[in-house]
């Protein structure tokens, strides 16, 4: 049984508190965020005894699904950016899931050379904005951009490293969700499962969850509202942020 931090303690700087772990992301360009909170709180890691975070950051994704799954369960994380892969190693040694968590230092490209058909579950909170526009910060750019790592790329590298009954989930913004879902069509990738959702009801669709499958498969779909009208959480988002978030 692990046990919760409770609100009463102060909370830690730099990073963000949850109920059974902290995420340090001072070091990192992209910091926690809702993205990655709903890509570890929905990807199916119930039946997977390996699982790999592409483009880890500060480890959160992994860390969610570490609380998420059984103790047989061993996650992998590959991050290109040094400071970003040294603070996600920090993060992993100080939760209780240490055994568990390993990050690599490595260009996925590479790392799928050495690693073949090995993952019951894949998850990426991967680059999505084309560099038209350079960002001032180099290590932001490679994170938010498509430049280190195009959408192509890592369907073809997901395609290497996946078992073949495995499932691969990301989170992107909804409409390069969809392009990105195209592009896995294309590649021999079914949509198992998507999740479309909005900030509030009658907002237009933002952010879109996608678990695809190198199986033919019967996909189901869910939309999701974060909010209320009224701006509070909705009874769905708490649901899948009750175990994590505090005073949730």
């Amino acid at each position: 049984m692990t046990k919760e931090v409770s609100s009463a303690q102060p909370l830690r700087r730099n990073g963000f508190t949850f109920k059974q772990f902290f995420v340090a992301h001072d070091r990192c360009a992209m910091k926690v965020g809702t993205d990655g909170v709903l890509l570890g709180a929905t990807a199916p890691v119930s039946q997977a005894r390996r699982v790999l975070d592409i483009g880890c950051g500060s480890g959160l994704i992994a860390m969610m699904l570490a609380q998420r799954s059984e103790s047989h369960t061993f996650i992998d994380a590959v991050e290109l950016e040094p400071a970003a892969a040294g603070q996600a190693a920090e993060n992993f040694r100080e939760s209780v899931w240490a055994q568990r968590l390993s990050v690599h230092a490595q260009d996925i490209n590479e790392y799928a050379q050495k690693h073949p058909a090995q993952y019951d579950l894949i998850v990426s909170n991967p680059p999505y904005f084309e560099s038209a526009v350079a960002c001032r910060d180099e290590a932001r750019n490679a994170a938010r951009y498509t430049e280190t790592l195009t959408h192509e790329a890592l369907l073809e590298c997901a395609q290497k490293l996946i078992a073949p009954e495995g499932l691969f989930s990301v989170v992107l913004p909804y409409d390069i969700g969809l392009a990105f879902e195209a592009l896995a069509h294309q590649k021999g990738w079914f949509s198992a499962w998507r999740m479309a959702v909005r900030d509030r009801p009658g907002k237009p669709l933002n952010r879109l969850l996608l678990t695809l499958s190198r199986q033919s498969v019967e996909r189901t779909d869910e939309e999701l509202a974060l909010r209320k009208a009224e701006g509070v959480y909705s009874e769905e988002f708490c649901a899948l942020i009750t175990d994590f978030y505090l005073n949730y």
